[in-house]
């Protein structure tokens, strides 16, 4: 049954596309798909915060004077992130050989 779970790399690599670090998870690599969803997070949170700053830009409410060259900054730094991470999450869960 366990060397049936991880002859299914299809699987974790859907996973790894719904969620990132969920595919590393079913695979067994627990430490791993930890880390990915801690760095999916921080870079979903770099995201959030630069449409914060243009979307203050945007309405008027400027509080600092380059608040949207940090917003499209840290927007497409954020995104960058987030696509990375994903397709290397995706790969790697894909490409998962088990320790014999």
């Amino acid at each position: 049954m366990e060397e049936e779970r991880f002859s299914r790399p299809g699987m974790a690599a859907v996973l790894s596309f719904i969620f990132n670090g969920l595919g590393q998870l079913y695979n067994g690599e627990i430490t791993k798909g930890l880390l990915i969803i801690f760095f999916s997070s921080i870079s979903l949170l770099v995201l959030i915060a630069g449409a914060i700053f243009a979307g203050f830009w945007m309405s008027g409410r400027v509080v600092f004077e380059h608040q949207l060259a940090w917003g499209i900054a840290l927007f497409t730094t954020g995104l960058a992130l987030i696509c990375g991470i994903g397709i290397y999450s995706i790969v790697e869960a894909h490409n998962y050989v088990p320790k014999k």
